[in-house]
């Protein structure tokens, strides 16, 4: 008899959106970074739509107490992952609130900073508010929510919504977030930090926020260079008005993703706040426009189900290519489709998955999506693809969709066929190549990039004079990273000359690849490398500070001069190669003790997790290791960032493999905190 219930209470939660609607919810919370602590008093509000004996709201890992309906006490059960209060719930409005307490294993991140300082953040989508804030792990669950935060003064704490108010109580402030619309509860956000922000207006009059940590302010206008173009071009590309009171940007250290689309308020990582030289090889420009897109696909309107994700991840990666265009132009556009039908093609032939599927990659739900959405946008023409998008927006704003729901909407603008469109873009995994062509070509670069390709098998003598040519004309700068990348195995002398006129064409990725694919440089081809030291382009640099450094050991010195002073990316990727050079190179360094602690610094909590993972391959890879090194080492195995932890454990397995690194090790472990005890103990016990 208890099998069939529990199998029966399963069941109601499954379609528990049938039986109950959660209106609103207001939070207060607290947040303890010391403890790594979440704490608060939860209301809310709901409507029972058919009778039901129990309600359950996702909440991972968390104490509750005070439980009460319509401010009586009412009997609950904690299952660990779900509140489940058990009622004699009948058709009417309710009134739920308790409070609660964790700390959260994951979706909630409390990043430390030197000087006792500390950055918190959130990442819902796929980590699970339900972590910190007791919610909805079912998308088709939308809820109006409105969080009030106390935290220490000296700190911007942002939320979803408008900022109500804003109260001083002493050492600490309360900022007061209320929401207007229902979303998700997977894009409730938090973000706590020391920032600066600057405020302009839409054309539209929607208010934006674009933040920077204190440190970083110099970096503004590179960093946020086309974010209101952006805003204001998808507003109007769209058609339909931005759906929310406000829009924010806000950089977060060692963040998960590029960046993820908290309705209103949109965190990114810090590898995009850049500077004007920065600017040239990662700027943020296609991942702002990505994660705005989103505030209409995903956030306006949400796939109800994984197999309908293309909805979201497609839409934002077309609508984010369209934006690009409008800034970078018809060659870029073209280029990068190109390129990702390359991507596709090559993927399909290993890839069974097709887009409508739970389980299709990510390449397939972004790129493989934004094709779709381009050959549809293409075959139906401009005016008719965005009166779709106006009415399939407006008829589900503040719902779930599916593909079929936008499919209805194409069908009433078109008479294009979309049996064989959904045949062969979203159920088939081959690609079609010869529509995608065909579209492509209608750019002149393309058609040129196309003729390129063609030739990867000629031998060099017969195509030589039509890539001289290419190089020399106008072209769009990608089609010659084309050829520059044929030349790659071929023997230097025959190339010599190409490489001479690709250098000439003054353009930051066209010699960037002649940096990448030449590592043996001859002695006569030596003046004409070195002057990539001097592009405007800290990649570009770093590859040729290192294979001219290798490649000619008689100047190491003359090299490690003129890079003295650089710093590069804010992962400070040309400080750490320098030091790194600086150290290897006998009878450099008058004091390499200094260099040394330096090294090490990097590799230490005091910097995000890339710094500190390029610091301390560089130290293990030149044997710079002492008991410092291999705590920050281990150190990197309790990161939340996986990457990070799995080098910290795959290199600690490494290194226990030599039994002096093994006393070592053993000889800190008691020196270590808990968690990083934990995790040593374990690798010295494999």
């Amino acid at each position: 008899m208890k099998y069939i219930l529990l199998l029966f209470t399963t069941f109601l939660f499954a379609q528990q959106t049938q039986f109950v609607d959660f209106k609103t919810v207001s939070g207060q919370l607290s947040l303890n970074p010391k403890e790594k602590l979440v704490s608060g008093f939860v209301d809310y509000q709901f409507e029972v739509l058919k009778p039901l004996d129990t309600i359950k709201i996702d909440a991972k890992n968390m104490e509750f107490t005070k439980v009460q309906i319509d401010n009586k006490d009412v009997q609950f059960v904690n299952t660990g992952k779900q509140l489940q209060i058990v009622n004699n719930f009948q058709k009417g409005k309710n009134h739920l609130t308790f409070e609660y307490s964790v700390k959260p294993k994951q979706a909630l991140y409390f990043v430390a900073i030197e000087n006792s300082e500390v950055q918190i953040w959130t990442q819902g989508q796929g980590r699970y508010t339900s972590n910190w804030f007791p919610s909805f792990d079912d998308v088709n669950e939308k809820v109006i929510f409105n969080l009030g935060i106390n935290f220490e003064t000296g700190y911007q704490v942002v939320s979803n919504g408008i900022l109500k108010d804003k109260t001083s109580n002493g050492n600490s402030n309360h900022w007061q977030y209320e929401m207007e619309k229902p979303m998700s509860s997977y894009l409730l956000m938090l973000a706590i930090g020391k920032y600066d922000k600057k405020e302009l207006t839409a054309k539209s009059k929607i208010p934006l926020e674009y933040y920077l940590e204190n440190k970083d302010i110099s970096r503004f206008e590179p960093t946020y260079r086309y974010s209101k173009r952006i805003f204001d071009f998808l507003e109007n590309e769209i058609g339909v008005k931005y759906p929310w009171e406000i829009y924010r940007e806000i950089p977060v250290r060692d963040f998960l993703y590029a960046g993820m689309e908290n309705t209103t308020s949109t965190l990114f990582a810090t590898r995009y706040v850049v500077d004007s030289i920065g600017f040239e090889d990662r700027n943020y420009t296609n991942v702002d426009a990505h994660e705005l897109a989103h505030h209409w696909f995903g956030d306006l309107i949400t796939a109800e189900s994984s197999k309908h994700h293309w909805l979201q991840e497609g839409f934002a990666t077309y609508y984010a290519a369209l934006a690009e265009r409008e800034i970078y132009g018809d060659d870029y556009f073209y280029s990068k489709l190109y390129d990702t039908a390359q991507q596709i093609k090559f993927a399909s032939r290993t890839d069974t998955i097709p887009v409508l599927n739970a389980k299709a990659s990510s390449l397939t739900f972004y790129e493989k999506g934004a094709w779709a959405l381009f050959v549809l946008h293409e075959s139906i023409g401009d005016k008719a693809f965005k009166k779709a998008i106006k009415s399939y927006l407006k008829k589900y704003a503040y719902q779930t969709v599916n593909t079929q729901n936008f499919i209805e909407e194409i069908k009433k603008v078109s008479n294009f066929d979309l049996d064989k469109f959904q045949k062969t873009w979203l159920e088939s995994t081959v690609f079609d190549t010869p529509t995608a062509n065909a579209l492509l070509s209608k750019n002149k670069a393309i058609q040129v990039r196309l003729e390129v390709d063609k030739l990867k098998k000629t031998p060099l003598a017969e195509k030589e004079a039509f890539f001289k040519k290419t190089l020399e004309s106008d072209v769009y700068y990608s089609v010659k990273q084309a050829i520059v990348d044929q030349l790659e195995n071929e023997k230097f002398e025959a190339k010599k000359t190409l490489l001479l006129t690709a250098l000439k064409t003054y353009t930051i990725q066209v010699r960037q690849d002649v940096a990448t694919t030449l590592s043996k440089i001859p002695e006569d081809f030596r003046t004409d490398y070195e002057t990539l030291l001097d592009d405007k382009s800290y990649q570009t640099q770093e590859i040729a500070l290192y294979w001219l450094w290798k490649n000619f050991p008689e100047h190491r010195s003359v090299y490690l001069e003129k890079s003295k002073n650089w710093i590069g990316f804010n992962d400070y990727n040309l400080r750490t190669m320098w030091l790194s050079l600086a150290l290897s190179t006998p009878n450099y360094a008058e004091s390499p003790d200094t260099l040394v602690a330096e090294l090490i610094s990097f590799s230490s909590t005091k910097y995000e997790a890339t710094t500190r993972q390029n610091a301390l391959e560089k130290l293990i890879a030149f044997k710079i290791i002492n008991d410092q090194v291999l705590s920050n080492l281990v150190g990197a195995t309790t990161h939340h960032m996986w990457q990070f932890s799995k080098f910290g454990r795959d290199t600690i397995r490494f290194l226990l493999k030599n039994s002096d690194m093994r006393a070592s090790f053993e000889r800190i472990l008691p020196n270590l905190t808990p968690d990083e005890q934990f995790q040593l103990s374990r690798l010295l016990k494999e």
